[in-house]
């Protein structure tokens, strides 16, 4: 594994499925970029998510090539295949410690996810170690409960030392379960996602 050349101060990670990816994932990841002064945000489609190994999940070269057009037009995003790579579950300790590898050690790491991910830290594979690697931002979404949320961020940060952040966002209630169900009942997903990424989903017959 090679070591960047260029070196960063602030790096954002997201992750997630992607399956699609959809304007609330660009919209967080674009204003914690400007709220924390992060040099670049990551996009990092999971390979086999270990909270969804169970389900059905759509070919991750679909996945790949959805986030990749939807974040080009972005010259602060990029998309890694890190954990499409692999064939085992892809947990985010695994992930971290490798680009902690890739680039400089005093390269501050963002990880990025939805308040309600946050609330399930405990569940998360090496969860103490994880904490002493990266910060996290948490972002709240529409009809969550702050205050479970607030207790919880708590609760890690006395039992982990862990650095998280929560981050108001716009109520942009858009979900990519929403947007296959959607696309199975043959109804209108425009101006929910990219139209790059639109297309993509119609031509390649996904989520019918």
């Amino acid at each position: 594994m090679n070591k960047s050349s260029e070196k960063y101060s602030k790096i954002g990670i997201m992750g997630g499925t992607f399956d699609p990816i959809h304007y609330g994932h660009l919209v967080i990841a674009e204003q914690i970029r400007c709220e924390y002064n992060l040099e670049k945000v990551i996009f990092i489609p999971a390979g086999i998510p270990p909270h969804k190994s169970n389900l059905c999940v759509t070919d991750s070269k679909h996945r790949y090539l959805m986030t990749l057009l939807a974040t080009i037009t972005n010259p602060h995003f990029e998309v890694s295949k890190i954990e499409l790579e692999s064939n085992k579950i892809s947990y985010t300790i695994h992930t971290i410690e490798k680009l902690k590898k890739i680039y400089h050690e005093d390269t501050e790491l963002y990880f990025i996810t939805g308040a309600d991910a946050i609330c399930e830290l405990d569940t998360w594979k090496d969860v103490k170690r994880l904490t002493q690697l990266c910060q996290f931002i948490a972002a709240t979404r529409p009809g969550l409960k702050l205050s479970h949320v607030d207790a919880k961020i708590k609760e890690f940060q006395n039992k982990y030392n862990a650095l998280i952040r929560k981050i108001n966002l716009p109520a942009l209630a858009i979900s990519s379960t929403d947007i296959r169900n959607r696309v199975k009942e043959g109804q209108s997903i425009k101006y929910l996602l990219p139209e790059s990424v639109e297309y993509y989903i119609y031509k390649n017959k996904l989520y019918e």
